[in-house]
């Protein structure tokens, strides 16, 4: 007959519990994976998936202390925070590009042209919406969903679950990777807010040089043509630009778990 003690039982249980937590709060927050279109159940089964991969992996390390407690509840919080950290930083990549699109079609005058977004929760022009969709292209592209996954697996042996996994300096770099969105996304939209810049000074020299132009008539579907013409020879270039901001925010991820090398991706 097989028996268990009370103390094996709790380590049995936190040994799945505190890894269930950290990959279940990557998931809930990465982009593609945390995509409100997929189902809770997708994600919950993908969690228990990884766990169970990794368990083996993590149980020499695992702390002896009741799950329940009150360290053990710190030490949940804790795996909760590490793995919405990592879900953060990708998430921010993916914001940055969105922003460069709703600049970019405000300017155009497809501002009014929203609808609801389930991703953020909100809404959304459709030059942000396209926008979000290459990035998230460009992401499955280069593997960057299994990137995620071999870092949050590597994760347990640089931070091991404990008391000593959080410091002050990740949420410092955490909160200045947050300033990347304003860069980036003014970065990736500068080549057509130029060319609908000059496109509004032309046609305020035509408005003084001719006032009885309607200008009304005759300026929205020119900063729309120039807008969505630049754009389309801009489109060529945003590939090589997405993956550095891709890999710029996996390096980050990998200087915060101090990984010092991906496993499983030499050309990284």
């Amino acid at each position: 007959m097989i028996s268990f003690t009370t103390a094996e039982l709790n380590f049995l249980l936190g040994a799945f519990l505190w890894p269930l937590s950290r990959i279940l709060a990557l998931i809930a927050t990465s982009p593609i994976l945390g995509n409100p279109s997929v189902p809770i159940r997708v994600k919950l089964g993908l969690a228990i998936l990884i766990t169970v991969l990794v368990m083996p992996l993590v149980e020499k390390t695992m702390p002896h202390i009741d799950p329940a407690s009150g360290i053990g509840l710190i030490i949940l919080l804790q795996q909760i925070l590490i793995g919405a950290a990592i879900g953060f930083v990708m998430r921010v990549v993916f914001v940055a590009v969105e922003m460069a699109g709703e600049l970019i079609g405000l300017q155009m005058g497809l501002g009014f042209a929203i609808f609801f977004d389930p991703q953020s929760s909100g809404q959304i022009d459709v030059i942000g919406r396209f926008m979000g969709v290459i990035a998230s292209l460009a992401f499955l592209a280069i593997d960057g969903h299994l990137m995620l996954i071999a870092l949050i697996s590597q994760s347990f042996d640089t931070l091991p679950v404990g008391l000593d996994a959080i410091t002050d300096a990740t949420f410092s770099t955490l909160a200045n990777w947050g300033g990347e969105v304003f860069k980036s996304g003014l970065q990736l939209s500068l080549p057509v807010l130029t060319a609908l810049l000059i496109t509004n000074l032309a046609l305020g020299v035509l408005t003084r040089v001719a006032p009885q132009l309607n200008i009304f008539a005759v300026g929205f579907p020119l900063t729309l043509s120039i807008g969505l013409f630049v754009l389309a020879l801009s489109m060529p270039f945003y590939a090589p630009i997405l993956e550095y901001f891709v890999h710029d925010g996996l390096n980050l991820i990998m200087g915060i778990l101090n990984i010092g090398e991906l496993m499983g991706f030499s050309n990284f």
